[in-house]
């Protein structure tokens, strides 16, 4: 994966939560993840496929996934509950959809998205590099962009 494939995602977290949730967000520094542990307790996923595989996931701090729940319900929210994975999927499938359109020369195709709960998770990605890791600074509270995809081999010089 090359860094110039993440940047579609960082643009759609960015509008997403200003357009989505009225949410300002700042990136920090991109950096190697570590494919086998998340920081935050709860991590909507959407899986890649098409002319390159691979998976995105947003790791959110709880603060982010209840504020950012209660945004997208209109309706505080206090507790994880099935609303609250509900938004977080949403979220994360709202991020993936917007990135795809940035990435037309894969011809990806987004799956469902799944939510994850719980400390210490584990994330299998399918590619057999570490993911790039995006954290993020939002009104709301501290999550991460995590990135991890490789193109078909006939596209990997794209």
């Amino acid at each position: 994966m090359r860094v110039e494939h993440i940047n579609p995602f960082l643009k759609a977290v960015t509008n997403t939560f200003a357009t989505m949730l009225a949410a300002d967000c700042h990136r920090g520094d991109l950096t190697l993840g570590d494919p086998k542990q998340r920081m935050f307790p709860i991590s909507g996923l959407i899986g890649l496929s098409g002319k390159a595989h691979g998976m995105v996931v947003i790791n959110l701090s709880t603060e982010v996934a209840l504020k950012a729940a209660s945004a997208m319900l209109m309706e505080e929210m206090t507790e994880i509950n099935d609303d609250v994975v509900d938004a977080v999927g949403e979220l994360a499938n709202v991020i993936a959809g917007q990135a795809k359109t940035d990435l037309e020369q894969f011809d990806l195709s987004v799956s469902l998205p799944n939510v994850i709960i719980g400390e210490g998770h584990e994330i299998r990605f399918p590619s057999s590099t570490p993911p790039l890791v995006v954290p993020f600074k939002t009104d709301f509270g501290p999550m991460r962009l995590e990135v991890g995809f490789e193109p078909a081999p006939e596209l990997a010089s794209v």
